[in-house]
């Protein structure tokens, strides 16, 4: 079974470039959820989120928030994500990252969330309505107790000194995206040339990722010049939503970025 916590290099841009896939748990059937996961690690991806489904999912754009409603229309829940979890926890060896909203987590009690993220194998958490006094208040010896890393977001509208700030509470990885937009938005550029200069230049402790917006092998090559990986969610969840033979166009899609 992989050690929970893990670490990449936070500054070395020569070493593997690290993608990571994520999608919603529950979809496109509400059992389907460990054949993705199994897929994703056997496809080359170094790591994986898995979202929540949540009834209000604000910061996503249409395709997640369709995915999000068929997997609770589905009967997704926390305690079911866990149990999927626990089923495959000593298959599954790369790192797996659970990205939701804080008002399931807290229903579901924080120190009870974060136990059972714990023993089903998973490394770490994103929660992005989650304010960082908050975190560094209530939550923070919390997740150290487990061994779970915690990653804030940033933004190109985000302050050099927030940036830092926020880098200096996160572990794991710093989660940049590309624009203050929705996942998914078509009309944003991901390559924010001066946005990405200026988080190459901050000497982060983190290793820096890049989400939102990429969609294929140029937009990953492209934004991890300047960074250790990248992000990618809404691609990979509409080939889940829209294809029957899912398991084979997902595999594909994997290997068209890494190879």
């Amino acid at each position: 079974m992989k050690d929970n916590n893990f670490q990449l290099p936070a500054s070395n841009f020569q070493s593997k470039k690290q993608l990571n896939i994520y999608f919603t748990a529950g979809i496109p059937q509400l059992e389907d959820t460990t054949e993705i996961i199994k897929l994703i690690q056997n496809s080359g991806a170094d790591m994986m989120e898995i979202g929540m489904p949540y009834s209000d999912p604000v910061a996503d754009g249409e395709i997640i928030q369709k995915a999000h409603e068929l997997a609770l229309r589905n009967g997704m829940t926390i305690a079911k994500l866990f149990s999927q979890l626990k089923s495959i926890k000593n298959e599954i060896k790369i790192p797996i990252i659970l990205m939701g909203y804080i008002n399931p987590v807290l229903s579901f009690g924080f120190e009870n969330f974060c136990r059972e993220c714990s023993e089903s194998g998973v490394s770490g958490l994103i929660i992005p309505d989650l304010p960082p006094i908050e975190f560094e208040k209530n939550y923070r010896e919390i997740l150290a107790k487990y061994n779970l890393t915690f990653t804030f977001l940033v933004t190109p509208e985000t302050s050099d000194e927030r940036i830092k700030y926020l880098d200096s509470l996160s572990s794991g990885f710093l989660y940049a995206v590309s624009s203050s937009s929705t996942t998914g938005n078509e009309n944003k550029s991901i390559n924010n040339e001066d946005y990405l200069n200026n988080l190459a230049s901050l000497n982060l402790k983190n290793p820096l990722f890049i989400g939102f917006g990429i969609k294929n092998k140029k937009d990953f090559d492209d934004v991890t010049k300047k960074a250790n990986g990248g992000i990618i969610g809404t691609a990979f969840v509409k080939i889940l939503l829209e294809n029957e033979n899912w398991k084979e166009k997902a595999s594909d899609f994997i290997h068209s970025i890494i190879n």
